[in-house]
C-alpha cells in the first residue's frame, strides 16, 4: 500500500504537472525552432507573443462570460482561442512587414535580427501591460477537475489522492492534436514541403522557384497559432501575468536548444526534458521518501534540491551544459 501511495504522490506532484508543463514548453519551443530554422534568427519576442495571444483570448473570454456564452464543463477560453490566434497572426504579419522585412532585404546578420527582436519584445511587453495591466488575471471557468483527490481516495481507498485538473488534461490533448497537425502540414502539404526545403537550403529552394516571402508569411502564421495556444494553455493551467511570459523565454529557448534548434521533433523532446528537470529538482521528496523508506530512515527535512524560486536556474544550467558539450542538441539541429 505504501508503494502505491508513493506512486500516487509522485504522479500528483511530478508526473502529471511535468507532462502538462512539458506540453506547454514544447508548443512554445516549436514556435522558436520554426523561426530559427526558416528565418535564421532567435526570436526573443516569442514569450511576449504568447502573452499577447493569451491576452486577446482572455479579453474575448471575459466578453463571452459577460453575455452568458460558455462551454459547460470546459473553459470558455477554448471558444475565444480562434480570436486570439487571428489577432496574433495580424500582429506578427504587421511586425514582419514593418520591422523584420527591412533587415531581411538588407541581408542583415542574425545577431542584428536578435537585437531587433529584443526591441519588439519590449514593445509587445509594454502593449500587453498597458491593455490588460501587470497583475494576475483569472479567466478559467467550467469544471476544475477531471478527478479530484477526494474522489480518487474514495475510489481506491488509498491514503494519497490523485487530482487531475481539467486544464492539465486539456493541455496534453491539445498539444497532441496541434503537433500531429503541424507534422502533417510540414510533411504532406506543398507549402510545408517548401518551408522545409527553404530551411534546409535557402539558395537551392530559391532556384527551385519557391517564393521566400510566402514561406515567411506561412511561418509567422503558424508561429502565431502555436504561441497563442501555448500562452492560453499556460494561462489556464497556471496563471496569466505578463511578466511570467517574459520569464518563460528561458525554459522555452532551453527546450529548443536542448532538443536541437531548427528541429521540430527536438523542440518537443526538449520541452519535456526541461519540464521534468525543473519539476523533479524543485520538488520536496519528503512525502514519497516516507512511504518508501523504513521508519528509522525517514527524513526530517523536505529533501528538496532547490527551492521553487530557483526553477528557472535549472533551465539555465541545462542550457549551459548542452551549449558546452553538444551545441547541436539531442536531435542534431543547427548549432547555436
Amino acid at each position: 500500500m505504501d508503494f502505491l501511495n508513493a506512486i500516487v504522490a509522485l504522479s500528483n506532484y511530478v508526473i502529471v504537472p511535468g507532462i502538462a508543463y512539458g506540453s506547454q514548453l514544447a508548443l512554445g519551443a516549436l514556435g522558436v525552432t520554426l523561426i530559427y530554422g526558416i528565418l535564421r534568427f532567435s526570436n526573443f519576442a516569442h514569450g511576449d507573443t504568447m502573452a499577447f495571444g493569451a491576452m486577446v483570448t482572455i479579453l474575448v473570454t471575459w466578453w463571452m462570460q459577460s453575455v452568458g456564452i460558455s462551454l459547460g464543463p470546459l473553459p470558455t477560453a477554448l471558444l475565444a482561442l480562434p480570436f486570439g490566434i487571428l489577432a496574433t497572426m495580424a500582429l506578427l504579419l504587421a511586425t514582419d512587414r514593418l520591422v523584420y522585412r527591412f533587415y531581411r532585404e538588407q541581408k542583415a546578420k542574425p545577431v542584428i535580427l536578435v537585437i531587433v527582436s529584443m526591441g519588439v519584445m519590449f514593445i509587445m511587453n509594454g502593449l500587453v501591460r498597458f491593455i490588460i495591466g501587470p497583475n494576475d488575471q483569472k479567466f478559467l471557468d467550467g469544471e476544475r477537475f477531471i478527478i479530484s483527490a477526494r474522489e480518487f481516495k474514495a475510489l481506491t481507498g488509498l491514503k494519497e489522492g490523485l487530482a487531475i485538473k481539467t486544464t492539465q488534461g486539456l493541455t496534453v490533448v491539445t498539444a497532441v492534436v496541434v503537433v500531429i497537425l503541424l507534422f502533417w502540414f510540414l510533411n504532406r502539404t506543398r507549402t510545408g514541403k517548401s518551408m522545409r526545403a527553404y530551411s534546409d537550403n535557402e539558395d537551392l529552394a530559391l532556384l527551385s522557384g519557391i517564393n521566400p516571402e510566402r514561406v515567411v508569411m506561412y511561418t509567422w502564421l503558424i508561429v502565431a497559432a502555436l504561441a497563442t495556444i501555448a500562452g492560453t494553455l499556460y494561462g489556464l493551467d497556471k496563471t496569466f501575468k505578463p511578466f511570467t511570459y517574459f520569464q518563460l523565454l528561458l525554459p522555452i529557448f532551453a527546450s529548443a536548444i536542448v532538443g536541437g534548434l531548427g528541429n521540430p521533433l527536438g523542440a518537443i523532446a526538449g520541452g519535456f526534458v526541461i519540464a521534468f528537470s525543473e519539476v523533479t529538482i524543485t520538488y520536496a521528496w519528503k512525502k514519497v521518501a516516507r512511504y518508501l523508506l523504513p521508519e528509522n530512515l525517514e527524513p526530517d527535512s523536505l529533501v528538496q534540491l532547490l527551492s521553487t524560486d530557483y526553477k528557472f536556474a535549472v533551465s539555465f544550467v541545462i542550457l549551459l551544459i548542452v551549449l558546452l558539450f553538444k551545441p547541436t542538441g539531442l536531435f542534431k539541429g543547427k548549432s547555436v
